[in-house]
């Protein structure tokens, strides 16, 4: 049996009465760039929660390249970007990457750090600043470049456009393609739809804890019968499938 890199199978997660994830089931192989989208509130990062172990969940069942995501060894092939990432203020740059690299229990040399930072338009003065007197955006790509110097199989990042300006967004983008092209895994959560059709071999619509549509976004905009996503997009959440 060839291996996934998620499998996702009947999870339902819920916050007392509310459900918030309802009968979810999709997979991901290693290779593959993945979108999912959806409103405020659809249940994106609690899904991303569930899937990371941690919350629990009601019932269902989730693999990290199969296996268990109960087992810590699951996630040792995958490197998370959380929605509202912020540092530690008391550290530096360079501080924290040497935090996170123990962490990764990895070595990272000062040139791979060079070529990350300017993939990710961050200037090398980040490492000697204290995060406290960071932007968003600087927190942002400094949380990014973390991730990628861990050199993962899989990355999980909630949205990872998130406080970046256009020029910024426009680099990890075409970083993000880069690594794809080597071969790792992309999953990240967004409510930019030209990021996933850049970007991703598939959408995941998510809408009221269900998923509504998992597929290409041309079969996506077939399945509608709309010219572009953005239409397909509001077809989907507004009429149902």
């Amino acid at each position: 049996m060839n291996e996934t890199a998620l499998n996702i199978d009947r999870l339902a997660k819920s916050y007392g009465n509310n459900m918030v994830l309802n009968d979810i089931s999709f997979s991901i192989n290693p290779g593959e760039s993945v979108g999912l989208v959806g409103v405020n509130g659809a249940g994106k990062s609690t899904l991303i929660k569930c899937l990371l172990d941690f919350v629990a969940f009601r019932t269902g069942d989730i693999k990290i390249f199969d296996e268990s995501n109960h087992a810590y060894q699951s996630r040792r092939k995958l490197a998370f970007l959380p929605e509202k990432f912020l540092p530690p203020h008391y550290l530096t740059g360079q501080s924290f990457l040497n935090y996170m690299s123990e962490l990764y229990e990895l070595s990272v040399s000062p040139q791979a750090i060079e070529t990350i930072f300017k993939n990710l338009d961050l200037d090398l003065s980040a490492l000697n600043k204290p995060v406290r007197q960071f932007s968003k955006g600087m927190a942002q790509k400094l949380g990014l470049a973390a991730c990628f110097l861990s050199d993962r199989d899989m990355f999980i990042l909630d949205e990872p456009m998130s406080g970046l300006d256009p020029k910024a967004s426009a680099y990890l983008k075409e970083y993000l393609l880069k690594l794809k092209s080597t071969g790792k895994t992309i999953f990240f959560s967004t409510h930019l739809l030209n990021d996933v059709e850049s970007l991703c071999d598939r959408i995941i619509i998510l809408h009221q804890g269900r998923i509504f549509f998992d597929g290409s976004t041309y079969d996506c905009c077939q399945h509608f019968g709309k010219d572009n996503l953005e239409q397909a997009y509001l077809a989907c959440v507004t009429s149902g499938v």
